[in-house]
């Protein structure tokens, strides 16, 4: 092994708990949160609550609960919810949606970085002349991950949401990497809430909590969030554990997401001097960077393999390599994936004596 310890880029969920995230677990006040008498998960929601300036607010083991939940609540069996054709809930979700509420995507694709206009929306929104596609919901994805971890503006939401209002539509905000936006815009959270009807924070994804989001909205949607959590399966007990890690990621996790954002921006510029044309270092604005590998010899996977070999992980997407930066990443060690992307172009560092021949 090359590298003195594993660099894992597949995501900003591999991050380990902090030192005050054990010690808070540790030590954290508990009860049954299936009866919500569990005074740390209460402490959060309340926290939560009050972050986004939303009512109340349901704590859950992972995002695509929350938004498998909230658009069970939202939209009837059979109809439709909208959303940009590469967004989370229509692509790695849509088979849950399937299964658990019978839910039709209506898929928007964006001209750029996953952003749709207001003029996109309203289209998508136009009524069914036959009254058969019923649209229940709008869903916005912040930042949005296939399109290269872009941050949406506060006003193009709010532009978003005059548009679903007028169709009288909902809007719910998945905001997994909302933070993250955060950071990269300088609005706040609850600029952001103000426009959606109901949102999702992950406090698992750069805030480095090791499980849980957060599902936010008027008191009427959170009751039945709290008894659809339960017909899910996921009413757990005595979650104040996990919950305690979570409030001290709000403390400690947000200030530091620039490091992250810094990281990539510095990964993406490395990546753009040793294989031009692979990143545009312009267009990573967060912590996630995607490098076009469709002009060397390897395919993404093979470049997943062979950086693997060198104990750097990545994920592969179609002609591309995602590398996410978190936490646990530091500039030492992006400085040395970027060593080990050049020796790899060099022909140097090869570590597959074979080329697969499905992945030709």
């Amino acid at each position: 092994m090359i590298a003195d310890r594993i660099i894992d880029l597949r995501s900003d969920t591999v991050t380990k708990p902090t030192d005050a995230m054990r010690r808070a677990m540790a030590r954290a006040e508990v009860g049954d949160d299936w009866y919500g008498d569990d005074p740390t998960v209460n402490r959060l929601q309340d926290r939560v609550a009050e972050l986004t300036g939303k009512p109340a607010a349901a704590f859950l083991p992972t995002g695509t609960l929350c938004n498998q939940i909230a658009m069970h609540a939202f939209v009837r069996s059979g109809h439709f919810v909208v959303c940009e054709a590469r967004s989370h809930v229509c692509g790695m979700e849509s088979h849950s949606s399937a299964a658990l509420s019978g839910i039709a995507f209506r898929r928007v694709e964006a001209r750029s970085h996953g952003q749709l206009t207001a003029a996109d929306l309203d289209r998508s929104l136009a009524p069914d002349p036959y009254d058969v596609g019923v649209v229940d919901l709008v869903v916005l994805e912040n930042t949005h991950q296939l399109g290269g971890g872009w941050p949406m503006p506060v006003d193009a939401v709010a532009a978003l949401a005059s548009v679903a209002a007028a169709h009288r539509v909902p809007l719910y905000l998945d905001g997994a990497r909302l933070f993250n936006a955060c950071v990269a815009t300088g609005a706040t959270v609850a600029e952001y809430a103000a426009h959606a009807d109901a949102l999702m924070l992950s406090l698992s994804k750069g805030m480095g909590a090791p499980i849980g989001s957060v599902l936010v909205g008027d008191t009427e949607f959170i009751r039945e969030v709290r008894r659809l959590k339960i017909l899910f399966g996921a009413a757990w007990r005595q979650a104040g554990l996990v919950a305690a890690a979570g409030l001290v990621a709000l403390d400690e996790g947000y200030d530091r997401l620039v490091s992250d954002h810094e990281n990539a921006g510095r990964l993406a510029s490395g990546i753009a001097e040793i294989l031009p044309g692979a990143v545009d270092p312009t267009e990573v604005p967060t912590n996630i960077v995607f490098a076009d590998v469709s002009g060397t010899e390897w395919t993404p996977r093979q470049w997943v393999e062979n950086l693997g070999s060198h104990g750097i992980l990545a994920t592969s997407v179609p002609g591309r390599v995602r590398m996410l930066t978190h936490r646990d990443v530091t500039t030492t060690q992006i400085d040395f994936v970027l060593a080990t992307w050049e020796r790899l172009l060099s022909g140097a560092g090869t570590a597959i004596e074979a080329v697969r021949s499905a992945d030709r």
